[in-house]
């Protein structure tokens, strides 16, 4: 498989706020996204719905 240039986006992973698990890797466009991703997110974990803070993947 081919590998994409990803330009102005990184990869970042949602961490739960509650429990501390990481999960959800995603992608950030960091030219129309300068702070860090707060999303609202279902947790598996806790069973309920938490605020999912970003937390950079190191590569």
């Amino acid at each position: 498989m081919a590998s994409k240039k990803t330009g102005a986006r990184l990869q970042v992973a949602l961490k739960c706020s509650e429990c501390g698990n990481l999960i959800r890797p995603t992608f950030k466009n960091t030219k129309n996204t300068t702070d860090k991703l707060e999303l609202n997110k279902y947790c598996p974990t806790c069973g309920k719905t938490t605020v999912f803070k970003e937390q950079k993947i190191g590569k």
